[in-house]
């Protein structure tokens, strides 16, 4: 290490023994191609042609969410949405796992990166990711905010994150479901991770921070992601992984201003993340150029495998999970608005991925129905995403992304909202999903069309034109498109079978309506704007 660096490595000792974490040695902030170095020395991955390294995260390859926790305390207590989603760990509890973990890492030599969540300077949030792997910080350095020198030398950590990869819990005297967790401590402004190596679990944490304390400050957190046209129209893309979100939001023709998360305040929206993390089975050059060409030196791919002759990563292969990953500066993507902050939007887009092959292709929503959708979060989990998920399944996840947001969906929904209001902004709904029938018999929607109807809601064209009403989605379907087929339209006539679709659709409806029913007090304009049966 520089006599610059050691020096910041003692001063982050320092600070790390003020909370009590004593590991050996220190290497804070090293650059990418150190620790490029680092990670093949130690064989902890192997480089492509490119130059971008490949990792494998064993046997997670996917989040783990029912292993995720919140320290339930004085402060969280009240205000987190407890259940499914938001699991509880009791204070003792913490501290026992806690406390092994300090114990264990003594002497242990880790990685430290310093830097920020969120790019509006106001709110943002000056972080330490803390791993015992070099690849993981390297994925921490391309995906936050890496500081400037001035800000490195000054910079004082509100949260710390601890990962350290061969650490499990005790479970069955600590509280845990496995060994395995993700622990949220806000009295403490601490999150620990054990026994996971997937690298989304490091970027999650710290957006699930962030989506609790930004409401605090009047901000609206958002699971989405954004970019701007030639006039400056800013554009929000909403959506579970892989509806479509970093691939739609990559348009060669727009500037991208982020790809999963971002905040929207009184002067705009802006980005919590410095880079992107894309979802790369089966990715083409032709299909997605911007992401194709971001995977470079430094980039950080998960669970691609390498073809052993030619170097090159094998994008088609999904034997170890079709949730092989890529992370990549911002900066990789062409033209891409940094500082990653942007005007408040003109077009909101929810995206899903229906399984069933019954949702229109693209739909019109009113403020209510906007609410209705956004708190309902219906899409198709796709395999390979979360542990266990082998094949798409229907779900619903409030907001979008409801493991990432720790507080009740009608909070979130009633910032949306008025956002919406005081924004004049316009809301559609997109089916990347099938069409045809279901995930079996059906066609994925063509990634073509999924584009010109994207383009026509943002530039206005659909307005221009006329819109049927589907009775059983209760929802406007425009009835025409440039470079669309009119048949696209007609979701029921896409159907060999007509009453298979009727049932289906009907099938559908009636989970919408069962899932809202655990929303109460609700008011009746936004209930009655979702599906009836």
């Amino acid at each position: 290490m520089s006599d610059n660096q050691q020096t910041l490595a003692a001063k982050c000792l320092t600070q790390l023994e003020a909370i009590d974490i004593r590991p050996g040695k220190i290497l804070r902030n090293l650059t990418v191609p150190e620790l490029l170095e680092v990670a093949i020395h130690r064989m902890e991955g192997e480089f492509s042609d490119t130059g971008a390294l490949s990792v494998k995260t064993g046997k997670f390859t996917g989040r783990s969410p029912d292993d995720r926790y919140i320290v339930d305390d004085d402060i969280t207590h009240n205000t987190i949405d407890w259940g499914k989603v938001n699991h509880p760990l009791s204070e003792d509890n913490f501290e026992m796992i806690f406390g092994r973990m300090r114990t264990f890492v003594v002497g242990k030599e880790f990685f430290v990166f310093d830097g920020f969540v969120g790019a509006d300077h106001e709110t943002r949030l000056p972080i330490r990711v803390m791993t015992d792997k070099a690849w993981q910080n390297l994925f921490a350095t391309q995906i936050f905010i890496r500081p400037t020198d001035i800000e490195l030398v000054n910079h004082v950590p509100k949260f710390t994150l601890l990962s350290v990869n061969d650490f499990g819990a005790e479970y069955d005297i600590e509280g845990t479901r496995s060994e395995t967790f993700i622990i949220i401590n806000f009295k403490k402004n601490l999150v620990l991770i054990g026994s996971t190596s997937y690298a989304g679990e490091v970027k999650k944490a710290m957006f699930s921070v962030m989506n609790y304390l930004l409401p605090g400050k009047g901000v609206f957190p958002m699971h989405c992601s954004a970019n701007i046209g030639r006039s400056g129209d800013t554009a929000l893309f909403f959506g579970l992984s892989g509806t479509g979100k970093t691939t739609l939001s990559a348009d060669p023709e727009r500037q991208l201003v982020g790809d999963d998360e971002h905040g929207w305040s009184d002067n705009g929206i802006f980005n919590f993340e410095g880079g992107c993390y894309a979802k790369c089975i089966n990715l083409k050059k032709e299909n997605e150029p911007q992401i194709w060409s971001a995977i470079r030196f430094g980039a950080v791919m998960e669970n691609v495998i390498i073809d052993p002759r030619t170097r090159e990563p094998d994008f088609a292969d999904g034997s170890l999970t079709e949730n092989t990953r890529a992370a990549y500066p911002l900066n990789s993507i062409p033209r891409a608005v940094i500082p990653s902050v942007a005007n408040h939007p003109h077009v909101i887009i929810f995206l899903t991925a229906d399984a069933f092959g019954v949702m229109p292709p693209i739909a019109r929503l009113s403020k209510e129905g906007a609410m209705y959708h956004f708190m309902s979060g219906y899409t198709s989990k796709l395999a390979g995403t979360e542990r266990g998920i082998t094949e798409p399944k229907e779900t619903f996840s409030q907001c979008f992304g409801a493991p990432f947001m720790p507080l009740s969906a009608k909070e979130y929904a009633k910032m949306l909202g008025q956002k919406i209001t005081k924004h004049n902004t316009k809301v559609y709904l997109i089916n990347t999903g099938w069409s045809g029938g279901p995930y079996g018999v059906g066609k994925r929607m063509n990634l073509a069309h999924t584009r010109a109807m994207v383009r026509a809601a943002l530039n206005g064209d659909l307005e221009k034109g006329s819109f049927i009403h589907d009775h059983i989605f209760n929802l406007d379907i425009p009835t025409s498109c440039t470079g669309v087929p009119p048949e696209v339209f007609d979701t029921r006539n896409s159907w060999s079978d007509k009453r298979k679709y009727e049932i289906s659709a009907r099938r559908l409806a009636s989970l919408f309506v069962k899932n809202f029913e655990k929303f109460d007090n609700v008011a009746a304009e936004i209930r009655s704007a979702g599906p009836t049966i």
